[in-house]
Formats: C-alpha cells, sequence, structure tokens
C-alpha cells in the first residue's frame, strides 16, 4: 500500500512507468491501463479512484498492472502475498502463473512464505545474512535440503503450519 501514492488515481499510478519509457506499442494511455487492468482482473472503470478506495488484494493487483504495462521480460516481486488474506494470496500467485506463461516471464520472487515460494518458484536460493547458503531447483530443495540452515528454515516453516491448524 505504501507504493502507491495517495495523491494518484489508479491510472496515473499504472501509467507512471510510460512517462520515463512512453507506450510500449503507440497506443494511447488510457486505452493501455483499461487493457492491463483487466488483464490482472480490475474493472477499468474504476481506473480514476484513489487507492484507499481499494481493497488490499485489489491494490496489490494495481502495483502488479504497474509493473505489466510496459510488457517487461524480468519483474521483481518483494513479498507480493505478504498481507494479504489466504484467498487472495492463492488469486495473487494463479495471476502471476498466467501473466508468466501469456508473456514469458522471468520473476525474481523474494518471499519469506515458503509455501508460496513453493508455489512460484522453479529454482530456490535460500540465503542467510546476505549469502546464498543454498540453491537448487525447488522441488529437491523442498524434498531435500543440503544445508543445515535450509532443514532448519524448512522444519520451522513446517512447526508453524503445524501451530497454525491446531491452534
Amino acid at each position: 500500500f505504501g507504493s502507491l501514492s495517495p495523491r494518484m488515481t489508479c491510472e496515473q499510478i499504472i501509467a507512471e512507468g510510460m512517462g520515463v519509457h512512453g507506450s510500449p506499442d503507440g497506443r494511447p494511455q488510457r486505452v493501455l491501463v483499461a487493457e492491463v487492468m483487466e488483464e490482472v482482473g480490475l474493472n477499468p472503470a474504476t481506473m480514476d479512484r484513489y487507492p484507499h478506495e481499494f481493497s488490499g488484494g485489489q491494490r496489490q493487483r494495481i502495483a502488479i498492472a504497474r509493473a505489466m504495462i510496459l510488457r517487461p521480460k524480468l519483474v521483481v516481486l518483494d513479498e507480493p502475498t505478504s498481507a494479504l488474506d489466504m484467498t487472495v494470496q492463492v488469486q495473487i500467485v494463479d495471476l502471476l502463473r498466467d501473466l508468466q506463461v501469456k508473456y514469458g516471464l522471468a520473476y525474481l520472487f523474494i518471499s519469506h512464505d515458503l509455501n508460496v515460494v513453493r508455489a512460484m518458484s522453479h529454482r530456490v536460493l535460500v540465503m542467510k545474512q546476505g549469502d546464498v547458503v543454498e540453491e537448487d531447483e525447488a522441488e529437491a530443495l523442498f524434498s531435500g535440503p543440503k544445508t543445515e540452515y535450509a532443514r532448519t528454515l524448512l522444519a520451522a516453516a513446517l512447526d508453524l503450519r503445524a501451530g497454525i491448524r491446531r491452534s
């Protein structure tokens, strides 16, 4: 929510990169914003609204639309599902997967939520204090971590999930 200026409309936020890079295909800004809003599951009729008028999941979709309007090949996603409830997390992960397939995107996905990491990632890097301690294909890492730190991290995540289910 903090990355969305409260003084800018949804259209202005999504089109912000076009001010620097121009239109990716020469079409008018409002047309492109409407298209990308539909693509991420937002109603283009809401493009004149401000961020506070949207739910958390809708604000996340605005941020995704802002990244996608210029049709990048690489998108950096830093905790894209944090502070969202489980249902909305699933919707955002599904949206990101669909966009990845449709546009051949590569994601650099940064997260502490190992369930989301497992759902989204092909390869995983485990970091400790800024250093990579393990790197592998996602399923290989999750099924058999090689380093003690990765084993401890995965075990802690499993313990946390088990504790939440018991509560």
